[in-house]
């Protein structure tokens, strides 16, 4: 996911919003990384608050990020 945006118009919290990674043309042979996500799901949005004070201003807007669901027991 890429970091798209950051709102911090409210003093001591961030909003993250990140969309996926994506092109406008990948290889056809599927050897960038980013081609197995965004052929089956072009689309998406996430956003996060932030209020932990250790970590606001650590983020920067453009920086990329994996996700992983992992399904909790």
């Amino acid at each position: 996911m890429r970091l798209n945006h950051i709102d911090n118009r409210h003093n001591g919290q961030e909003t993250l919003y990140f969309n996926p990674v994506s092109a406008s043309k990948y290889p056809a042979d599927g050897s960038d990384e980013n081609n197995t996500y965004s052929r089956f799901s072009p689309s998406g949005m996430l956003s996060l608050l932030v209020v932990n004070p250790a970590l606001i201003g650590t983020f920067a807007e453009g920086e990329e990020f994996y996700l992983d669901f992992t399904k909790a027991n």
